[in-house]
């Protein structure tokens, strides 16, 4: 995933764990020494609330969009994520994966079976522990996320063709400054490139 794609995802998961706009934003505010306590300080003329709600419509958008152009593969985006995941970490457990993709593990029990029946994925028994499922994707899943990868390849292209290099590792960089002020533990090769 790129910097920006990760992100992007990042933000995904956190609105689905409901931390939205105005979390990250009184978060922030209070982090900084700023207080919302005055009837009359209203957050609309912060430029940080300003930016904040573009970052979170833009987020929204690509999210609708990417819906959109999943759906001729019948692959919906919590099961791209999925298949993303077990493509990039193979052998994963179904509690691994819920802590990678940051959703409740009743999230990933509700999306396996739909996937496994449709053979895209496949547990297996894990071989120094029995009582360990490991999950992989098949060849159909890899086959299908291949295709899918390059339909998501082009609407995160056609989303940033508008913006410079430099305007991509500003908006990557501030994206991985608000996961770490939540705390958000960001993938792996996310960390790599910050260090």
């Amino acid at each position: 995933m790129s910097g920006l794609d990760g992100n992007l995802w990042l933000m995904r998961k956190r609105r689905a764990h409901g931390l939205d706009a105005r979390f990250v934003f009184v978060n922030c505010l209070s982090r900084n020494g700023s207080s919302m306590n005055d009837k009359s300080d209203l957050p609309w003329d912060s430029p940080r609330f300003r930016n904040w709600v573009a970052v979170t419509k833009a987020c929204h958008a690509v999210e609708r969009a990417a819906a959109a152009a999943l759906a001729p593969l019948n692959l919906k985006p919590a099961q791209f994520d999925v298949l993303v995941a077990l493509h990039r970490h193979p052998g994963m457990s179904q509690h691994d994966l819920a802590r990678k993709l940051m959703v409740g593990r009743s999230n990933i029990t509700m999306l396996l079976p739909h996937l496994e029946k449709r053979e895209l994925v496949e547990r297996q028994i894990d071989k120094k522990d029995k009582r360990v499922l490991r999950l992989a994707l098949t060849d159909g899943g890899e086959a299908l996320l291949l295709q899918a990868l390059q339909v998501h390849a082009a609407l995160v292209e056609k989303v940033m063709s508008r913006s410079s290099f430099d305007e991509c590792e500003m908006i990557g960089k501030q994206m991985r400054k608000v996961a770490d002020v939540l705390d958000i533990e960001p993938d792996h090769e996310v960390r790599q490139r910050r260090d």
